[in-house]
């Protein structure tokens, strides 16, 4: 793959052979993203587990205490005082059985859907059309509840949600470039920790294989996941 002038440049400055402590590692991607947009800034950790068997998948939830810098669209399916509660919380639309339909029809101008889970019944039968888009909600990731008002609340101040994929690889956003190295390291050690504590009681030997951090357009930084600052 040939990469650009700007990009080669900003690899210069990282030895490709190194693993930095969180902070040095997050400054160095603050530093080489070159791009004219607000880079998000990502990070992919590798786990010793075996996605492929139940009881070592890992999935969770957590607020990254800066937020993520993106305004999130979320959306509610919910009746009564949990709908009323849900729309004063701040959800762009919220509805039962006519949103379900709009949904099932191909409405998918949202990032993150709650439910409450006497809803999810009827919610389940939109699985072909949310699973797929990584819309679906569940209880692990806090978006089935029976407080949609919270939830609601939790994603738009920064919740995100953590799962392997099927290269058991978590993939996730922890900030955009413009909050610093400080507020990085901060979400950092928020969602490493969350993963850590995550690690399945079946998992056998070295459980962060590896982890890397890049902005949307810049190059990877390798990362000490074993260090928390």
């Amino acid at each position: 793959m040939k990469h650009g002038k700007k990009y080669t440049d900003a690899a210069k400055l990282i030895e490709s052979s190194k693993t930095y402590d969180p902070s040095e590692a997050l400054e160095l991607c603050c530093k080489t993203a070159t791009a004219k947009f607000d880079e998000t800034v990502e990070l992919h950790v590798r786990l010793g587990v075996d996605s492929r068997h139940a009881d070592q998948q890992v999935r969770g939830a957590v607020v990254l205490p800066n937020g993520t810098g993106k305004n999130v669209r979320v959306i509610a399916i919910a009746k009564g005082d949990a709908a009323k509660a849900a729309e004063a919380a701040g959800a762009q639309e919220v509805g039962d059985d006519e949103l379900i339909a709009k949904i099932a029809g191909g409405y998918l101008d949202f990032d993150v859907l709650v439910t409450t889970p006497d809803m999810m019944g009827r919610v389940g039968r939109l699985g072909k059309v949310l699973g797929p888009k990584g819309l679906m909600p569940s209880p692990k990731a806090g978006t089935v509840t029976p407080d949609v008002a919270k939830a609601v609340q939790e994603v738009k101040a920064g919740k995100i949600e953590y799962r392997l994929d099927k290269t058991n690889i978590i993939h996730c956003p922890i900030g955009k470039v413009s909050f610093g190295a400080e507020k990085l390291t901060e979400n950092y050690n928020a969602l490493m920790g969350a993963i850590v504590k995550a690690k399945p009681a079946s998992a056998k030997g070295q459980y962060i294989r590896s982890c890397v951090a890049a902005s949307t357009m810049g190059p990877g930084v390798k990362v000490n996941g074993a260090k928390l600052v």
